[in-house]
């Protein structure tokens, strides 16, 4: 069998200096001002943190002891672009407000068990006039839609139950302060280990928990696995291979709505959609 000493000898060194950077990066990312120097780094070394993924299915806490630097809003990005080349957070957010006036007329037509639970979401967005609470329902709504419970996706706690957040396995947690039902703290929960704090709203914290599972390649939860499938495959567009049955289904409902908007373009918009845009419109112009 042809063997390459040399190139074994090459290899090995590549990943002895891999590896130096990776020590050198636990340092680098717990100093100021140190962005550029970080970045540099963790792009040098994507590949040494992906063949860890693959190869060792590492604990969430231990891959997070050895890439610290990972776990920031601003790194995840970058790492989920270096996997799929699509941009995370702006991909997501763009076309999860492409889709939501069509995911409203959605909800709206549903009936039996899950319409009622979906007239809560049409109500909240019809009052609503602000756009990352407006996000927030919509992807609360997806999950009734899928048949599954946003609850098992939010978890509210009380700062006097702070400590039941471990019991977490996969999920965002919305930690509330007792005497005002103010959010204090939202972050997500992987393994039982909180792997974001202090994110500015839920949407956000979707985005960051659905870029985590997927770098570091951990399986949907079997309680939300159809509201993970339809972003993956309708709402970031990423192949997922054949779909089940519930996600083509929603697909099938949305180009048949997409398409009776096409069709019937010069008829007067629903009151509840003129109220949604509008809505949006003027929170992103300050009007």
């Amino acid at each position: 069998m042809w063997s390459c000493k040399g190139c074994k000898e090459t290899v090995s060194k590549t990943e002895e200096s891999l590896e130096a950077m990776q020590r050198a990066l636990l340092l680098d990312a717990k100093k100021r001002n140190n962005r550029d120097i970080v970045k540099l780094k963790m792009e040098k070394t994507f590949a040494l943190r992906r063949h860890e993924v693959v190869r060792d299915g590492p604990m969430v806490e231990d891959f997070m002891a050895r890439w610290s630097a990972l776990f920031e809003v601003s790194e995840i990005n970058s790492e989920f672009k270096r996997i799929t080349t699509k941009p995370l957070q702006s991909k997501f957010l763009s076309q999860l407000d492409l889709h939501s006036g069509t995911l409203m007329k959605l909800f709206q037509k549903r009936g039996g068990q899950l319409g009622g639970r979906l007239e809560t979401i049409i109500s909240q967005m019809a009052n609503c006039d602000d756009v990352d609470a407006g996000r927030e329902s919509i992807i609360k709504g997806l999950c009734i839609s899928m048949g599954e419970d946003p609850k098992d996706l939010v978890r509210e706690y009380v700062d006097t139950d702070e400590g039941a957040i471990k019991d977490t396995t996969v999920g965002i947690y919305v930690l509330k302060d007792a005497s005002t039902d103010e959010p204090e703290d939202i972050g997500i929960v992987l393994e039982g280990v909180k792997v974001l704090t202090n994110l500015d709203n839920v949407a956000l914290a979707f985005v960051m928990l659905f870029r985590l599972m997927y770098a570091l390649n951990i399986s949907y939860p079997a309680d939300l696995r159809y509201t993970f499938e339809v972003v993956q495959s309708i709402i970031m567009e990423l192949d997922c291979g054949k779909l089940s049955n519930n996600a083509t289904a929603l697909k099938n409902r949305l180009l048949q709505l997409n398409g009776s908007e096409t069709a019937a373009c010069k008829k007067p918009q629903t009151i509840e959609s003129v109220l949604f845009f509008s809505v949006m419109f003027r929170v992103r112009t300050g009007a």
